[in-house]
């Protein structure tokens, strides 16, 4: 009985989880100013954010690589426009955040 409770707690925790990563993800997003190059749906001066999550999708090195990416710019991926290094102010944290929101996209 205890062990049928425990698995409760545990995956209630990872639900809520999930559900703050990515409403916290999404006020990142837009405290960073993410939308002023990025839109959900369609191309802006970058790609839309389900091209993105479209483009990742089943690729386990996806978190990684796009936090590089966010962090430190890059180019090529989408098209000839480079993306910017993103501001040494937003902590890995919050980057990892805003990615795991943008994987999350349809």
């Amino acid at each position: 009985m205890k062990i049928r409770n425990l698995v409760a707690l545990t995956a209630a925790l990872s639900i809520s989880t999930a559900a703050f990563a990515a409403d916290n993800g999404e006020a990142l997003f837009k405290k960073n100013n993410c939308g002023m190059c990025h839109t959900p749906a369609s191309k802006a001066v970058g790609p839309a954010l389900s091209d993105i999550a479209a483009k990742y999708k089943g690729d386990k090195g996806a978190q990684a690589t796009l936090e590089a990416k966010v962090r430190s710019g890059g180019k090529g991926s989408f098209g000839a426009m480079p993306m910017p290094p993103t501001a040494s102010t937003v902590s890995d944290g919050d980057i990892k955040t805003m990615v795991a929101w943008v994987l999350s996209r349809k």
